[in-house]
């Protein structure tokens, strides 16, 4: 059906924004970053500081392979613009470990075959660590692996991920006994 009547056209001026300053402390180190403000804290890591441990996966916040803390708490970093994040506290794997000495999540993700291709591990162990910080991981198995279902393992490695959060968290909370005595 055509419509009466006439038609104007409209121009419209698009503006390019700026690139946008700004700060993170990331693994304890200050970072001062000028980035678009569409990049995201994945992308900021990854091409920006070259912290590729932190893995791109679906990109859509859906397997957890880019899972690092932010201010203590885990999230999907690429979900997460690195523009909101100014001030921020980031800890990714490569700052886990303190020298050689791995994190005990680290270390128990090894003992207990937690991975196999190794993709997501990074993102596993960065889950299990915050899971570990919010206090919520228990003894249960059942409850370890509802917690950490936000990640997924293609291989499907999900027994070693259990037992490796079990593990760690026990090894932590042993640790923290032993120093406060």
């Amino acid at each position: 059906m055509a419509r009466s009547g006439t038609a104007k056209r409209v121009t419209r001026t698009a503006t390019v924004l700026e690139k946008i300053p700004i700060r993170l402390t990331v693994n304890g180190s200050q970072m001062e970053l000028t980035v678009a403000p569409w990049t995201t804290l994945l992308d900021a890591l990854r091409d920006h500081l070259d912290l590729t441990g932190t893995k791109k996966g679906c990109d859509h916040g859906q397997c957890g392979a880019c899972t690092v803390l932010v201010d203590g708490r885990r999230i999907n970093s690429c979900l997460a613009l690195a523009v909101s994040l100014d001030g921020a506290e980031i800890t990714t794997i490569e700052g886990l470990s303190t020298g050689e000495a791995l994190h005990p999540v680290q270390a128990a993700f090894i003992a207990h075959d937690g991975f196999q291709c190794g993709y997501c591990t990074p993102g596993q162990i960065m889950s299990a660590v915050g899971l570990m910080m919010e206090g919520r991981a228990g003894d249960d198995p059942e409850r370890v692996r509802e917690l950490m279902s936000g990640n997924i393992c293609r291989c499907g490695a999900y027994q070693g991920i259990t037992e490796a959060v079990l593990d760690a968290q026990r090894t932590i909370a042993e640790r923290d006994r032993r120093d406060a005595a």
